[in-house]
């Protein structure tokens, strides 16, 4: 187990970032095994606990390195088709959220020094994606299909309980929904039943301090903006 001392809920909370650099330094099974265990704390309405994990590190991650690299060999940022995707059609819904979207990009190439006419240099970087940023362990977070609504948030806070895990551990993670962009081929490549599908990924390892990425600390919206207080 790691010895770290242990950070406050607070702490962990205000220091998690997507983490997209990772060292060369392997997670001990025994480590990941006793924050799985942890994590499956994580709330979910009627205690279903909709979700299943698959992790993988050494010759399996580099399988689905591999296989992402014949899927996406032209261009890992093309748009593709998806029944459930990842963002919502933003000529919908308020033009911020689509605006949040662009800034947190900017602000990352702004970091690595890849300017917006270097199309190329962002597909290059994009891709890193798909090698999990380096990290030794990659998890894919796997739902029934014919879940509802509900149990797709109580997904997401098992993710995020396992990133605050993570986070007093000593370890850094990147949540990666760009995996959707190969739910079927990863279907077929785990050998998942009809029923089950990827929801997302989620890069998981020690972080790089000397990472440029890293320094990125993504802007939250004014609290004026998201919440309203009543009768207080």
């Amino acid at each position: 187990m790691n010895t770290r001392p242990a950070l406050s809920v607070t702490q962990a909370v205000r220091q998690r970032i997507s983490t997209r650099g990772f060292l060369d330094r392997p997670i001990p099974r025994a480590d990941l095994v006793d924050l799985l265990e942890t994590a499956q704390r994580a709330p979910s309405g009627g205690n279903l606990q909709p979700w299943k994990t698959i992790a993988v590190t050494g010759a399996a991650k580099d399988e689905i390195i591999a296989l992402a690299a014949r899927v996406l060999s032209e261009n890992p940022m093309a748009v593709i088709p998806m029944e459930r995707p990842v963002y919502p059609d933003f000529k919908q819904v308020d033009p911020v959220y689509d605006q949040r979207r662009r800034r947190v990009g900017e602000m990352m190439y702004e970091k690595i020094g890849i300017p917006r006419e270097d199309r190329a240099g962002r597909i290059a970087w994009f891709a890193h994606n798909y090698r999990f940023f380096g990290a030794p362990v990659g998890l894919f977070f796997i739902i029934d299909t014919r879940m509802g609504h509900g149990q797709w948030a109580h997904m997401g806070m098992y993710m995020q309980t396992i990133a605050l895990l993570a986070e007093e551990r000593g370890w850094g993670t990147c949540m990666q929904e760009c995996w959707a962009r190969l739910r079927d081929e990863l279907h077929d490549h785990f050998g998942l039943d009809d029923h089950h599908m990827i929801y997302s990924g989620m890069s998981l390892g020690w972080p790089d301090p000397d990472e440029p990425a890293n320094a990125l600390y993504a802007e939250r919206a004014p609290q004026a903006e998201v919440v309203e207080f009543r009768g207080f």
